[in-house]
């Protein structure tokens, strides 16, 4: 899993929240130039790689984040923001981010609470953590709003979390934005090992890129495609069977239940190749099979992933999980 890992690490170094992926899509695009697989960008931004023109099997994951953009220039020279999907701030308080102005120069800043000194703000602890008492505050000499124009920063300005990405002498693997970059990894080493190994298989990888706002498999997956198979973090919490370091096998989320039976294809493999599985229903999801569903593909859908710790938050995963994940999904790609 060492290469999974380093991919994982390359990836989540490019920052990419919806509707800023250009960059991500276009380094993994690089990765795969000059091969002979099929590699077509779609006209809203995402990434087809496959190995055929007409892949049966798609195997989905997006590559797009959580993130922010500036709503507003607030008079002190601080930002208010707009999230781009959806979080819990209490969670995101403290983070340092990189502003990118409309010039595509970076700037740093810290996202915090208004007012946040303790020694002046009695209500420090209890004060709601709502973006109306949020804001950035840039590492810059600005003190208002005509000082903050100065640098060339506009409202509709992206906004990019630091991830801390880090990694432990015990297997774990924690970083900010493991969903999807996780599966994302899974899928490009794939990739890689079907290109090394030369085998003909109908299959293509499909890396979208709005999923986190709800459209990133509305589009873009081929019309050939009989089964897609989502590969997407997998909740562990309170009432769900997920482990970091297992792989989850999805048969229902808030969009409803998944194909039954690539569910129990999915089982029946796993068992068969003793990979450690749960199977988990997932209360307040949605994935990209969801989003194709919606739109009216006619396929199968099947969800799996490896489960991530505090989701939408500071999320942590285990090497056995990213492990469990390819190895499950290598096992439908050979069984398909």
């Amino acid at each position: 899993m060492k290469n999974v890992v380093s991919t994982l690490k390359s990836i989540l170094a490019i920052s990419s929240p919806t509707g800023y992926t250009i960059e991500v899509i276009s380094y993994i695009e690089s990765l795969f130039k000059g091969s002979k697989l099929h590699i077509k960008k779609t006209n809203k931004g995402s990434l087809l790689i496959s190995f055929g023109e007409n892949p049966e099997l798609v195997i989905t994951g997006h590559i797009d984040t959580l993130g922010a953009m500036v709503k507003e220039i607030n008079p002190d020279g601080t930002l208010a923001i707009t999230e781009l999907g959806s979080y819990p701030l209490n969670s995101f308080e403290g983070e340092y981010v990189t502003v990118r102005n409309t010039k595509g120069k970076n700037y740093r800043g810290t996202f915090l609470l208004n007012n946040p000194a303790a020694h002046v703000n009695r209500n420090i602890g209890s004060d709601k953590r709502q973006l109306e008492n949020m804001s950035v505050r840039l590492d810059a000499e600005v003190r208002s709003y005509e000082d903050v124009k100065k640098l060339n920063i506009e409202v509709g300005d992206f906004i990019f979390y630091d991830t801390r990405f880090e990694t432990t002498n015990t297997g774990f693997v924690k970083s900010r934005f493991l969903d999807d970059k996780a599966c994302a990894a899974v899928m490009i080493e794939l990739i890689k090992e079907y290109a090394k190994s030369g085998k003909k298989k109908n299959i293509g990888f499909y890396f979208s890129n709005y999923e986190e706002v709800g459209h990133g498999s509305s589009t873009g997956i081929p019309a050939s495609t009989k089964e897609l198979l989502v590969l997407d973090m997998a909740v562990v919490g309170e009432g769900c069977t997920g482990r970091e370091d297992a792989v989850s096998i999805c048969v229902k989320d808030s969009s409803g239940p998944y194909d039954f039976t690539m569910r129990e294809k999915l089982r029946t493999l796993a068992q068969k190749n003793k990979i450690d599985y749960v199977i988990d229903i997932y209360p307040y999801y949605g994935s990209d099979g969801s989003a194709a569903v919606r739109s009216g593909y006619d396929v199968r859908v099947g969800l799996i992933g490896p489960g991530v710790s505090a989701s939408h938050g500071v999320e942590r995963t285990h090497e056995k999980g990213l492990e469990a994940t390819y190895k499950l999904t290598k096992a439908y790609i050979e069984n398909f």
